[in-house]
């Protein structure tokens, strides 16, 4: 008969196809049921989004297989997202586990899209998420995401919106929209922070921040503020972009803050009618930095004037899971981000540098 130190002894040798170590020593095994020689594991992944589900089964079925009289083995998936810190109660956002920045050197490359929709597909993939729209001057957070009420208060917390399964806040929705922005580096920094600060997020696995653009004042003290998990870095193909984002980059490591990834935006444009791929801005911008910096490159996402119609009506493609070419490539990226972030979070328990993952 087949006894649960026997069960523990093999799943101990599984290993997590990301960190490479023990899915017992990363606290991934949440329960096992033993029925004569039935085996019923329960997993639970480091994140809804994990790219990786069918491995980490195949890899459980695989190693209790090995095991005498096994009779039935049945592998239960769920999941948990750890934090990427240890979250002390004094903490700035004690309710949000992982904290994700989206960056770019310059403006006009779609980074706020690319947050949007970021959030929409790791929300859909099933994590709890917020969307914090951090660039000041261009608050397009809800026209983009078609919010249609305003944050609530009680006099002392702000509660955010919540749309397509997000919760956003955005200084857009305290200003109208032919407000012209006459601030000054600090009262721009204070009102980001009361608004980092006055929001209730509720229990939040990913909040993913909008940065503004370039490496000046808001977004280094926002970056200084927030607990981030990493930041995600968004270029265009062009080398005007990409040398700019590098900038970017240098300063987020500077800084400390671990490089999730860098995204290459508006990467090609397929053809409605003939079906032929073009390479508009030229191409392979956003892999070329990556390999050169040796950092993460987290994909390529199309020029598509579905994405613009779309925002323009707050109706953000990845709503659908499978529209298109566009929208599939955002849930893969999703899922990259996702499972960097588990890295993060769980490389200490690894003993690994997260720098070399």
């Amino acid at each position: 008969m087949v006894d649960e130190k026997e069960v523990m002894d093999a799943l101990s040798k599984v290993k997590d196809p990301e960190l490479g170590a023990s899915i017992v020593r990363l606290g991934m095994v949440r329960k096992v049921e033993i029925k004569g020689n039935d085996v019923t594991v329960y997993v639970d992944l480091t994140t809804p989004a994990c790219p990786l589900k069918d491995e980490v089964e195949a890899r459980v079925k695989a190693s209790l297989s090995e095991l005498k009289e096994i009779g039935k083995i049945e592998v239960k998936v769920g999941a948990k997202v750890n934090p990427s810190r240890i979250i002390m109660p004094e903490d700035i956002l004690p309710t949000v586990k992982n904290v994700i920045a989206i960056a770019s050197g310059k403006g006009g490359v779609g980074k706020t899209t690319v947050a949007c929709n970021l959030a929409i597909a790791l929300a859909n993939l099933g994590a709890k998420v917020g969307l914090l729209d951090g660039d000041i001057y261009g608050p397009s957070v809800p026209r983009i995401m078609g919010v249609k009420e305003p944050p609530k208060t009680d006099g002392k917390k702000i509660y955010p919106p919540e749309v397509h399964n997000v919760k956003v806040i955005s200084v857009g929705f305290f200003i109208t929209e032919d407000t012209p922005l006459i601030w000054r580096g600090p009262i721009i920094s204070n009102v980001l922070k009361q608004l980092i600060t006055e929001v209730e997020w509720g229990d939040l696995d990913y909040l993913i921040v909008d940065l503004p653009p370039g490496t000046g004042d808001i977004p280094l003290t926002l970056a200084q503020t927030l607990p981030l998990a990493g930041v995600i870095i968004v270029t265009t193909p062009q080398p005007t972009s990409y040398t700019i984002a590098t900038k970017s980059l240098q300063m987020f490591k500077k800084l400390n803050t671990n490089i999730i990834g860098i995204i290459e935006n508006m990467s090609y444009f397929i053809c409605p009618h003939c079906g032929k791929r073009s390479e508009i801005f030229g191409y392979g911008g956003g892999k070329a930095i990556a390999e050169k910096l040796n950092m993460p490159f987290l994909g390529e996402i199309p020029l598509d004037s579905f994405i613009r119609e779309r925002s323009d009506e707050g109706q953000p493609i990845t709503i659908d899971i499978s529209h298109n070419e566009a929208s599939r490539c955002y849930y893969e990226i999703a899922k990259k981000v996702a499972a960097r972030i588990s890295v993060i979070a769980l490389s200490k328990y690894a003993k690994q540098d997260v720098k070399n993952i």
